[in-house]
């Protein structure tokens, strides 16, 4: 597989600095090195820089940074598009605000390839708010209702090309939801794999419905990695923690499941902050998982069909 790693140093979205040292804290845990190891054809493409910030008036007055993160949606719509050509391409972040622009590219890749389009969001939160909506003004917390097309956005963000169908959309590990999130996401449709259901049916049932859904449309899937996905206790470094998140065994079962899928054209790893780790411990891990995304197995295992 050729596999472009790029950079997306965006913290403007977050509600605490140091998420911009996500990147060099991929590069710092060996993630090139241990996907060439698998054997893979990997160019690291350096960091996204974003356009001058664009100034914006908007009634909600808590909102933090709407220039800044406009500018970086621009660049990584554009980086995202451009660099899907040949390659899978991995965006090590950065915030979660860094989605809005790496998803709407990708789903204008998909487009122009003729293939439906999904999103799978691993992520403690669901993401949903808009403009209007956000009462912290973190803009982390906004880039679903953006790429799908919700409301709110207009005259700020990009135009969206290409929305993402909310339907094509998987929530997974869900467990900490505003009122209003709860209400819009019911609402247009969203799928949501939240940490009840996986505790009452396991992990992979769910993510399972998913896929086979994606492989019968044979659409293409991108893969949004948040790191409160995962259970505080095995990664720390990140601003956002939930109590109850994935284990390592479900994340790594998760992450082979998705490789022997053959389904993903892409991924996002976000809210990695350096600052708040414990010698590295959660880079490694992610790291670690992303290499069992893209095919490190314990044991070689025989193709089964699950139909």
């Amino acid at each position: 597989m050729k596999i472009t790693l790029i950079g997306a140093p965006v913290q403007e979205g977050a509600g605490r600095l140091g998420c911009d040292m996500g990147p060099a804290a991929f590069r710092a845990a060996g993630l090139a090195g241990a996907l060439r190891d698998l054997g893979h054809d990997v160019t690291d493409a350096g960091n996204v820089s974003p356009p001058v910030p664009h100034t914006f008036d908007h009634p909600n007055k808590a909102l933090k940074n709407l220039g800044e993160t406009v500018a970086w949606t621009e660049a990584l719509a554009y980086a995202a598009f451009n660099e899907s050509k040949d390659a899978v391409p991995v965006f090590m972040g950065g915030d979660h605000s860094l989605s809005a622009g790496t998803v709407a590219g990708m789903a204008k890749r998909a487009k122009a390839l003729g293939k439906p389009f999904y999103v799978l969001w691993l992520d403690a939160h669901t993401d949903f708010h808009s403009l209007v909506t956000t009462t912290s003004g973190n803009l982390h917390g906004t880039p679903v209702a953006y790429f799908t097309g919700q409301p709110g956005f207009e005259g700020y963000f990009p135009t969206l090309e290409v929305p993402v169908k909310p339907e094509n959309m998987c929530m997974m590990g869900i467990r900490s939801v505003d009122p209003a999130e709860r209400r819009a996401i019911r609402e247009a449709g969203i799928q949501v794999a939240d940490m009840r259901m996986i505790d009452e049916e396991g992990i992979v049932a769910p993510l399972r419905r998913f896929l086979k859904e994606i492989a019968d449309a044979g659409g293409m899937l991108h893969v949004s990695f948040d790191v409160d996905f995962l259970e505080p206790s095995i990664a720390p470094a990140v601003g956002t923690t939930v109590p109850g998140g994935a284990t390592f065994r479900e994340a790594h079962l998760v992450m082979e499941i998705l490789h022997d899928s053959g389904l993903v054209s892409s991924l996002d790893l976000v809210e990695l902050n350096p600052f708040l780790d414990d010698r590295g411990r959660t880079a490694f891990l992610m790291t670690d998982l992303t290499t069992s995304l893209m095919g490190k197995q314990v044991m070689d295992r025989p193709t089964r069909s699950y139909a």
